[in-house]
């Protein structure tokens, strides 16, 4: 009795069912099917893990080599963004042998309406001569440019004051002065004096009071040469008309081509052939390319990771069926069918792969955060491909493990058995 026990013990293991009239239907289900596999690579812990970590290094490989390039990129393109690839100029052109043309007062509010812009922001030329003292020539700052503004100037073209403060909605009617890095310099201003009056500088007429000097904007060398003044301000002390001379618009840079192409004709409707828009920077065209060939990089990249780590499991895979010839034969001869065994060893190639995978991908994602911290970068995880390379490995898990597969299942009991 007890024999009978065990032998149907061992057949229910090898998913052997007895049905009402004493024959045997072997059966394995989903959840049957996957604990074989599973015992399979506990019963051989040290030759999984290893087998397994082939495959964590190709993908870890995979997640380096697109995590740590895109982390690089991400902290290239911040800086290129922060050098002006998302906004645009616009200023009116001077017609041979006539007066400037002059840009409606609303002009900035009109490019603000553009779908893509995201901010806007305006200067105009007062025309005003600058001196340091009451008696001072006004040729010694020629070429200065006293500009009117509006309070979020310096936002929009990413600007930063060295010292003092910026216009704002309080002194933005009030008669006050920040001046651009050079203008700074020509001027003899350095820093403003702590805990003294601010020194003055008399524009036209009128003297202001100096409460910031700006920090260099290489991109913008007129403005680093420019003496700035509340918009309200401007038209109040100095005469200023309320025409703009120069208007600012910002956008994402994808968009950067459409705006550009509409904003003469927002801002001058009469004749936007008038009105010169300048081109993206060419700091935009260097990011594209950038851009691409990232991009190119790491598809190759990763494929040849994906590869290496395929082959390993393949590989792996058909050793098994070698070493487990024995067993393979017990188990047929239990009564298992050859889509048992085939079943088997493709559900071993499958976890092995998706285990490895996802060990690979928490590896890779750690380094690669590890290193971009080290170098100051911001850290990009790209998830899109870890999630793209635990699905590869998957389907590399069931190529590898097709032939050794189907191999162990064409081989006899007698056959399997014979094996030494």
């Amino acid at each position: 009795m007890r024999s009978d026990r065990e032998g149907t013990a061992v057949r229910r293991a090898s998913g052997e069912r007895d049905d009402a009239r004493g024959g045997r239907i072997v059966r394995l289900g989903p959840a049957d099917l996957i604990g074989v596999g599973i015992m399979g690579l506990r019963m051989r812990k040290v030759r999984a893990v290893l087998s397994a970590l082939g495959i964590s290094v190709g993908i870890a490989t995979m997640v380096l080599v697109t995590g740590i390039p895109a982390s690089s990129q991400q902290a290239l393109l911040d800086k290129l963004t922060a050098l002006g690839t998302d906004r645009l100029k616009a200023q009116p052109l001077v017609p041979e042998g006539q007066k400037p043309i002059k840009l409606p007062p609303q002009a900035a509010d009109m490019a603000a309406r553009i779908g893509p812009v995201t901010a806007t922001s305006e200067v105009a030329n007062t025309h005003q001569p600058i001196r340091r003292t009451e008696d001072g020539d006004p040729d010694d700052t020629a070429a200065l440019t006293v500009l009117a503004t509006r309070p979020n100037l310096l936002r929009l073209v990413g600007g930063s004051v060295h010292t003092g403060r910026f216009i704002d909605a309080r002194t933005a009617a009030l008669p006050t002065v920040v001046l651009g890095y050079k203008a700074a310099g020509t001027l003899g201003f350095s820093r403003l004096p702590a805990g003294k009056d601010a020194p003055l500088l008399r524009l036209g007429d009128r003297w202001f009071t100096i409460t910031g000097i700006l920090d260099p904007m290489p991109l913008d060398p007129d403005l680093e040469l420019s003496v700035f003044v509340g918009w309200d301000a401007a038209r109040h002390y100095l005469g200023f008309d309320g025409h703009p001379t120069v208007i600012y618009a910002k956008a994402p840079d994808e968009a950067i081509d459409t705006v550009k192409s509409v904003l003469a004709a927002t801002v001058y409707p009469p004749l936007p052939s008038f009105v010169r828009v300048t081109n993206p920077s060419d700091v935009l065209t260097a990011k594209r390319a950038t851009q691409s060939a990232y991009s190119t990089l790491f598809v190759a990249l990763a494929g040849i990771a994906l590869a290496v780590g395929g082959i390993g499991v393949a590989n792996t895979m058909y050793i098994s069926v070698l070493e487990r010839r024995r067993e393979i034969g017990l188990r047929r001869a239990l009564g298992a069918s050859r889509g048992h065994i085939r079943g088997q060893f493709l559900t071993e190639s499958v976890v092995l792969s998706l285990l490895g995978a996802c060990a690979g991908a928490v590896i890779g994602a750690l380094s690669t955060a590890g290193y971009a911290v080290t170098q100051n970068w911001p850290v990009v995880i790209p998830l899109d491909t870890i999630c793209a390379g635990i699905a590869a490995s998957v389907v590399l898990g069931v190529l590898a493990g097709v032939y050794p597969s189907v191999r162990a299942s064409r081989l006899t009991p007698t056959e399997a058995l014979a094996t030494t």
